[in-house]
């Protein structure tokens, strides 16, 4: 498992913010199974990450 993948873990969260997480989540895990190790890979998913984080935080001044 690549570990930045523990990141994008969603299931802590409560309910209203996993549907938030989950999407970025799953692609996540997509990339990690259908790109080749790499650089651009491990950058695509760090980028995924901190769109994730944005998404999130945004959804708690809701």
């Amino acid at each position: 498992m690549t570990p930045i993948l523990r990141y994008f873990a969603y299931e802590h969260l409560p309910e209203h913010l996993q549907e938030v997480s989950r999407p970025f989540a799953e692609l996540a895990r997509h990339l990690a199974d259908t790109l080749p190790a790499g650089p651009e890979t491990s950058t695509a998913l760090r980028k995924l990450l901190e769109s994730k984080d944005a998404a999130v935080r945004a959804a708690l001044d809701t």
